[in-house]
């Protein structure tokens, strides 16, 4: 499977704010570049922190875009995958709506009713890892059920346990012209944090727009 992986933060590297709410650092064409991105992939990861915090819809806006995926003979959107071990996904989440698939990856410890409720929302819920969600079998289990080219848009955990991994092909990040500061606020890769052999990147393009730049690295 290729992964890519897709995220904004601000000038000093920051998701969103210590309060951990949706932060706008980009704009207009960033947006456009996302939906692009979208676009181009079988599905779209995020971990339940971004649900419950934005409740996103992750559809491919552009009508031009979508009318290319159902040309191809593919969905309309790309499925959608949360990580989400105790299986906290309300049931009423935009995310889970009929526009596309869905897959709730949990822990083998996650609550049953919780995961037969997901199951009810319509969800496919697939259980890898026991008190956290193994993100290696995660994706493993996602390729086996067709899905070849996946977009990681974050959090900052989910981010760092990806390339922790070794799972990114590839990163994209729009890199936005303000500071938020705060040692508590979420990073591009938050987690344990590496010691000892960094991922390394090359970076292969810069795009300057909505007053920030947007940056594409290809995972050495």
């Amino acid at each position: 499977m290729h992964v890519v992986a897709n995220v904004a933060v601000s000038a000093d590297g920051k998701l969103s704010s210590r309060r951990r709410e949706q932060v706008v650092i980009s704009g207009p064409a960033d947006f456009a570049r996302v939906d692009s991105l979208r676009a181009s992939c079988d599905a779209v990861l995020v971990g339940v922190g971004t649900v419950l915090a934005d409740d996103p819809h992750l559809a491919v806006e552009d009508p031009a875009l979508r009318a290319e995926r159902t040309e191809c003979g593919d969905p309309t959107h790309p499925a959608r995958v949360v990580v989400d071990t105790h299986a906290r996904t309300p049931a009423e989440s935009r995310i889970l709506d009929d526009a596309a698939a869905t897959y709730v990856l949990v822990g083998e410890s996650a609550s049953k009713n919780r995961c037969a409720a997901l199951r009810e929302a319509g969800a496919n819920v697939i259980a890898v890892g026991e008190n956290r969600v193994d993100i290696e079998a995660g994706v493993a289990a996602l390729e086996n059920e067709g899905i070849d080219r996946l977009m990681v848009e974050g959090g900052g955990e989910i981010l760092f346990s990806a390339f922790e991994a070794g799972l990114v092909d590839e990163l994209s990040t729009f890199v936005g012209s303000l500071v938020i500061g705060g040692r508590d606020a979420p990073t591009l890769a938050d987690g344990a944090g590496f010691v000892e052999d960094f991922p390394e990147l090359r970076l292969e393009d810069v795009e300057r727009m909505d007053g920030g730049v947007a940056c594409h690295y290809a995972v050495e």
